[in-house]
């Protein structure tokens, strides 16, 4: 009862103010105060093209928010990114696991084993890698700004970025003047009974005016969950802890050089999974160890621009170091008879050279071109435990503790790779665009000594008494270098300023893919498969033309794209039947093809409405008997993609007594179903897959309204108004019992900062 008096009076208190405020707006509505609110669409300058553009010029599909925007929106993490972005789906386990499919080119959410389809990127550093790694939710607090490139990015972007890439840029010191800010957000799951909190504060120094700046930026997350794990008896065990901050100390001594140095931390720890066994009831999960996916990351990175005359000049060095822990209940994979946890710790360091160099000069050729160097080397550690209740319940002895084997590599990557990129204006209205990247990539797995033992067959079986440790040897393996071009030729015409219209065959790829337990054998079944060395770099082709216009002096704008993609000989994930033991492979072709549309509209001073929309039919077109053994896919298979998907929102921006602003937005998003997988079990032909299932379509709605008086700005919020429960993911292995995201339920919350 106490939860619903609470969840009723948080609404009223909305609705109070969302009327206050429009009362108040209507009594000062005169011409004056109206000059003040919203009369264009704000027009946003990005950088995908590596120089400084209005969107409405560059042909391509992006979606691009401004600080202000992501505020207005209630934006704070990827899910909201996510929401407001056409063709793009936001898959998560826990809240820190987040994988993003764009235009349809995901086989399922997880892609353990691969590197991902779409490139994620801090500044200029590539978070997103290999499955199984986790993805960070960095906050998007005082950012300059994020851009979502949709359609392959390979040519300036490189390998992984399949389908998209999504750049979060960093906002860099102001060294003319003091700042400083804060931000406190409180928030309470009425169902779960939880509260969410959020802190953020950032202050701007400029150490030498005009010269020399610093910016440090600082947040924490402690956030309660909403899923109760019966196993554990833990509620709400997906809770999460997450802090860190970043530093950034900008030198710039004239109008040529400017010197960026950059330093931040992030320690993200997740408590349990977020997925759900719907038959359990509502927010239930089941798993007798906490399913933690963590990390440890830092970051450093250096980067000189220098402008001559005619071109920019830019080199940014990084360097990360991330240590996780992927500490998972795998008792799934026997329905729960047999305990099985995997306890895998793994540190990954990477250092990512780029430098390059950009026309700035107009005239009749815009270029730029650059050189690329990645180096990775992550160290993994792994076991595999029993619990010692079942070992000392079923007589099983001889184990060093409850681990029945362990193993171990250390596997070193690079990429070196070169790009250009040239538009040549043919007219003042046409212009053509040519761009290439080669690459050249290779790598070594040096294999852990460790060991196994026939645990699973004592256990299956129900044999007691000692056994024996098989020794595993270590071994290196270096792996055949390859290299790989992807390339981009595209038109645009511009009948005016108001109008650019553009045709782009675009292609990307995503590196090989080394099985870290290559040649191993089932110690269940030794007669099932022998895990393969790796999969080899997957192709696609990216055909696509778009109109973007800006009309009405600003108050109209419309993006638009229709695309069609050839996805070949695509990396998947496949498990061993007998042991789940996980590797990847390449299978057959895919074709994916759809439509994207934004638009926005401000019909009055103040008001700004608009839609974002996408329609996908992405599907299984070619595939061997083999290949649909092995993956468990058939002919016609539809990719995890929805049919359809859109946002409608709205703002109303006003100006109130004593020169306050308020203003009240909502969006309404909308969500198809889509499935999990492939139909089939991997390994069994035509033998379909009990993990085979598709997500919810769901209907999900925000509203924030908030009030700035000087320096303070406060937001009231509500997420998930219709308190859906909807399944938005599911996981595709078997080896977790519990295996469906939903929605978090009904969630209210104030957010209140200052400004110094």
């Amino acid at each position: 009862m106490s939860r619903l008096v609470y969840s009723a009076s948080l609404l009223a208190l909305m609705a109070a103010a969302t009327s206050a405020v429009a009362q108040t707006s209507a009594a000062s509505t005169d011409a004056k105060a109206v000059s003040n609110t919203v009369s264009s669409v704000e027009e946003v300058v990005v950088t995908a093209t590596r120089r400084s553009e209005r969107l409405q010029d560059v042909p391509l599909s992006i979606t691009a928010f401004s600080q202000s925007e992501l505020t207005q929106k209630g934006v704070v993490s990827f899910e909201g990114v996510a929401r407001e972005t056409p063709g793009v789906v936001l898959n998560r386990a826990s809240d820190n696991n987040a994988r993003f499919t764009v235009r349809g080119i995901s086989t399922n959410g997880w892609g353990a084993g691969l590197q991902t389809t779409t490139t994620i990127y801090l500044d200029e550093l590539p978070l997103s890698t290999i499955g199984n790694t986790v993805t960070l939710d960095p906050s998007l607090y005082d950012v300059e700004r994020v851009e979502f490139l949709r359609g392959p990015q390979g040519t300036l972007f490189g390998s992984g970025s399949l389908s998209g890439a999504l750049r979060v840029l960093t906002k860099s010191p102001d060294t003319t003047g003091y700042d400083a800010t804060v931000q406190a957000d409180i928030g309470y799951t009425g169902d779960a009974k939880s509260w969410r909190q959020r802190y953020n504060a950032m202050v701007n120094v400029p150490l030498v005016k005009d010269k020399l700046g610093l910016r440090v930026v600082g947040f924490y997350r402690d956030e309660d969950g909403f899923v109760d794990n019966t196993g554990t008896g833990e509620k709400n065990s997906n809770s999460l802890k997450d802090w860190g901050g970043r530093a950034i100390l900008l030198y710039r001594p004239n109008d040529r050089l400017s010197v960026r140095l950059l330093a931040s931390y992030e320690d993200s720890d997740p408590n349990d999974a977020s997925l759900t066994t719907p038959s359990l009831g509502d927010r239930k999960r089941y798993s007798t160890i906490n399913d933690q996916y963590t990390s440890k990351t830092q970051i450093y990175n250096g980067t000189l621009e220098y402008q001559f005359d005619g071109a920019r000049l830019t080199s940014s060095s990084t360097y990360s170091v991330a240590d996780s822990l992927f500490n998972v209940d795998l008792a799934g994979t026997f329905n729960l008879a047999v305990p099985f946890y995997l306890f895998d710790s793994f540190t990954s360091k990477t250092f990512v050279q780029e430098t390059r160099l950009a026309s700035t000069t107009s005239g009749k050729v815009d270029w730029v071109a650059g050189g690329f160097y990645l180096h990775r080397d992550t160290d993994l550690n792994g076991e595999d435990r029993s619990s010692a209740a079942y070992l000392s319940a079923r007589k099983i002895t001889g184990l060093p503790g409850t681990t029945f084997a362990a193993f171990g590599s250390d596997t070193k990557t690079y990429e070196l790779a070169g790009f250009g990129e040239l538009t040549y204006h043919l007219t003042d209205k046409l212009s053509a665009t040519g761009g290439v990247r080669y690459g050249k990539y290779g790598g070594a797995v040096d294999t852990k000594p460790g060991f196994n033992t026939a645990y699973f067959t004592y256990a299956l079986v129900g044999i007691s008494g000692p056994l024996a440790l098989t020794p595993s040897a270590a071994a290196h393996t270096k792996y055949p270098s390859a290299s790989k071009a992807s390339w981009k030729a595209s038109l645009s015409y511009k009948p005016s300023r108001a109008l650019t219209t553009y045709a782009t065959i675009s292609t990307g790829y995503r590196t090989p893919v080394y099985n870290s337990r290559a040649g191993s054998v089932s110690t269940v079944t030794p007669t099932d498969l022998v895990i393969p060395a790796g999969a080899g770099s997957d192709n696609l082709v990216n055909y696509e033309v778009g109109a973007k216009g800006r009309w009405l002096d600003g108050r109209l704008t419309a993006n638009m794209a229709a695309y069609l993609i050839d996805w070949k000989n695509i990396q998947v994930q496949a498990n061993r039947q007998s042991d789940s033991v996980q590797f990847a492979t390449n299978v057959g072709r895919a074709i994916s093809k759809g439509f994207e549309a934004e638009v926005s509209f401000v019909p009055a001073p103040g008001w700004t409405i608009g839609v974002n929309g996408a329609l996908n039919n992405a599907k299984v077109t070619e595939l061997t008997a083999q290949e649909a053994v092995i993956s468990g896919a058939v002919d016609g298979a539809r990719l995890a993609s929805p049919h359809v998907q859109g946002t409608l929102f709205g703002t109303y921006a006003y100006t109130l007594k004593n020169g306050a602003r308020g203003f009240t937005s909502v969006q309404v998003q909308h969500v198809g179903s889509f499935p999990n997988g492939f139909p089939n079990t991997p390994g069994k032909a035509g033998v379909k897959s009990p993990l085979y299932d598709s997500t919810d379509a769901y209907t999900h709605v925000n509203l924030q309204t908030g009030i700035r008086k000087d320096n303070i700005n406060v937001m009231l919020y509500g997420e998930n108004l219709g308190n859906s429960r909807a399944t938005t993911y599911i996981h595709p292995e078997a080896f977790v019992y519990s295996r469906y995201a939903i929605l978090r339920p009904r969630t209210f919350g104030v957010r209140v900062g200052y400004d110094f």
